[in-house]
């Protein structure tokens, strides 16, 4: 069986590149993310998804 590429240069390219620190995540508390999906889900009556003021709604 063949293999591909030479195991001498396994890894080469992820060893060569510098590590970058990510960064932290800082979410909204729940009360407020409550707050917005109620607004957005009952008061502007949007479906679920992905919703754009001009796309045409369709309820299933």
């Amino acid at each position: 069986m063949a293999t591909h590429g030479s195991l001498t240069k396994a890894g080469k390219v992820r060893g060569q590149t510098p590590k970058v620190e990510g960064r932290k995540k800082v979410g909204t508390n729940s009360s407020l993310r409550n707050k917005s999906n109620f607004k957005k889900r009952f008061v502007l009556s949007r479906i679920p998804g992905q919703n754009k003021p001009g796309q045409r709604k369709r309820r299933r």
